[in-house]
């Protein structure tokens, strides 16, 4: 490892989860666990639990799981070592470097964010070169960006070539591997390189702190792509990034808006609308979800009005759903084509057409999610024939029965009878109907899922499946015991790696008892860093379970024999039988055993 076991194991001593969990999640204690809402998938009732004393977190929704320092990886989208480095300075330690490579991630996380800056000014720069010259006029004239915001977000120009940057770039002292890295060059066939970004408006990625982390770019012809981004790098990952971001979170405004384009972005701040973000070309994802709720309490997305604006739209609504970030949708209207046909319009061609003030005026008539939703359902039906008046009142219930609180369901059930002119009762009774189907389904799956105990107990993961799901259990139960207290390792003389049945939980046993026979703390948080999320995620799945100390004695004995007598037998797959699960059911119920 780069940072010391020893650091790591001090660290962790200094380390409260619940400290560390608290400033970012609200806790409380409920019996021996403290609990909250989950920040990595979005729930209305909380299923994120934090046992201090095993000094873990696991959610029971989505499964995530570990120590202090994978909570912090998860946050803040931060590899190990600098998670590390992040909660050592919180506790006033200097994280030292140990071995080849100590340190070699955070320089090269250095270099490329020097090399990205140098590169930011390299482009900005040939703005006033006649090579950028084109560039330069498509963002005065065309795009009608005043120089103020040209410099506020750092627009450059790539010129034409395939070496400008490369060879302003060496003589800084960098290499190809450097640009490569970078995502700024391209390797060649013949082993050279070549300029990722020619004849293009440059635009930075700056994230919160400040650091240009990346560059999106667009061609200033119709040629293809029409944007390219920085590919994914040590610093570059488009799942959690928003463009914007840098300055919308320090907005005085009471929400932020959620744009498609960067161009939109840029144009929206000139118009003070300094509250605007966009994603990277990417959909709306969880990452973006969590980032934002630490800004804002209410997003207004103002996509494109076209088909695919729709659909965008409609997604990021189900993303958003169970969170605690009230949702609105700005409809931008069609615009006339030179055919006189209506087109789409985004925001920048809105902004061109009708300034600023008809722009806020859409902001203050902007629908909340339902209405959005609904008004989508109308659009769709002719409401002067009744067979079309009946099929409306089905999609709409859909709509009304799937909204969270009784009052918004009464509440919109009222607006769609006035819309179709029928009785609030009838819409009523309807939205009654398909939440009971709804309910009925739902108990349907659970019978399915319960009627199937080997399933359950598998990790969610595929690749981490048990193929011995009897053994697995039993190696479960060893790991609880051994985390209760290291000194259960005497009693399993014999046990070794090679007798578990899972790879993983035979891994974690061998790494636990390492530590135990070098004097170190037994303690899962301690084996981050040598195992990936997923793995730490079933590991701490089977660390949360209880595990009685008056019956763990006899539970690891238990345990013991049957993980022997399975590797004696040399058992394949999953115990399917009847007799097998009898057994497994009957070992699950002993006091003690996993609760």
């Amino acid at each position: 490892m780069a940072i010391p076991e020893s650091f790591l194991d001090e660290l962790n001593g200094r380390l409260s989860i619940v400290d560390v969990v608290s400033a970012y999640v609200p806790l409380t204690k409920k019996g021996a666990n403290y609990w909250g809402l989950c920040p990595f998938h979005h729930e209305k009732t909380p299923s994120f639990s934090v046992n201090e004393s095993k000094q873990i977190f696991h959610c029971f929704g989505c499964g995530k799981g570990g120590g202090a320092i994978r909570f912090v990886m998860e946050m803040d989208s931060l590899p190990f070592p600098e998670a590390v480095r992040k909660l050592a300075e919180r506790e006033g330690m200097q994280v030292p470097d140990d071995g080849p490579g100590g340190g070699a991630w955070r320089e090269k996380r250095r270099r490329i964010l020097e090399l990205n800056r140098e590169a930011a000014r390299f482009y900005r720069s040939m703005l006033a070169n006649p090579r950028g010259a084109a560039v330069a006029s498509y963002i005065r004239d065309k795009r009608r960006i005043s120089p103020k915001f040209s410099a506020r977000f750092g627009l450059g120009a790539a010129p034409e070539g395939w070496d400008n940057l490369i060879a302003a770039m060496r003589d800084k002292g960098y290499d190809k591997t450097d640009l490569i890295d970078a995502g700024l060059a391209v390797a060649g066939k013949n082993g050279g390189v070549y300029d990722k970004y020619r004849n293009r408006l440059m635009l930075p990625v700056i994230d919160p702190r400040g650091d240009v982390i990346g560059f999106t770019s667009r061609v200033m012809d119709d040629s293809t792509p029409k944007y390219l981004n920085t590919p994914e790098t040590a610093i570059f990952k488009k799942r959690s990034i928003l463009y914007g971001l840098n300055y919308a979170k320090n907005t005085k405004r009471p929400n932020f808006i959620l744009v498609e384009g960067n161009i939109d972005v840029i144009t929206l701040h000139q118009a003070g609308f300094d509250n605007t973000v966009a994603t990277m070309g990417t959909a709306l994802t969880e990452e973006h979800a969590r980032l934002l709720g630490r800004y804002t309490h209410e997003l207004v997305l103002c996509y494109d009005n076209d088909a695919a604006g729709e659909d965008a739209t409609q997604r990021a609504i189900a993303l958003l759903k169970n969170s605690e970030i009230a949702v609105k949708v700005l409809r931008l209207p069609k615009k006339q084509l030179p055919d006189g046909s209506m087109g789409k319009q985004d925001a920048d061609d809105f902004i061109k057409s009708f300034g600023p003030g008809a722009f806020q005026g859409l902001m203050d008539q902007s629908a909340n999610s339902a209405e959005y939703r609904l008004g989508l359902v109308r659009a769709q039906f002719d409401l002067s024939r009744d067979d079309q008046r009946a099929a409306y009142l089905q999609a709409a219930a859909a709509v009304v029965a799937g909204l969270p609180s009784p009052v918004e369901r009464d509440v919109y059930a009222g607006r769609c009878a006035e819309t179709a002119r029928v009785s609030k009762e009838a819409v009523l009774q309807e939205v009654d109907r398909l939440r009971r189907r709804d309910r009925r389904q739902a108990r349907k799956q659970e019978e399915r899922e319960n009627l199937a105990p080997v399933r359950q107990l598998q990790p969610k993961s595929r690749e981490l499946r048990y193929r011995n799901v009897r053994s697995a259990m039993a190696e479960e139960g060893v790991l609880r015991v051994v985390l209760l207290d290291g000194e259960y390792f005497r009693r399993l003389d014999g046990l070794t790696e090679e007798c578990f049945s899972s790879p993983l939980l035979g891994r974690a046993y061998a790494q636990l008892r390492r530590r135990w026979e070098a004097g170190r703390a037994v303690s899962l948080a301690a084996l981050e860093g040598q195992f990936t999320p997923e793995e730490m995620d079933q590991l701490t799945a089977a660390a949360q379970q209880p595990q009685a100390r008056n019956t763990a004695g006899e539970m690891l004995e238990d345990c013991k024999q049957i993980i022997l007598a399975e590797h004696r037998e040399a058992a394949l797959g999953d115990i399917t039988s009847a007799e097998g699960l009898m057994e497994l059911r009957a070992l699950k119920q002993k006091k003690g055993f996993g609760g």
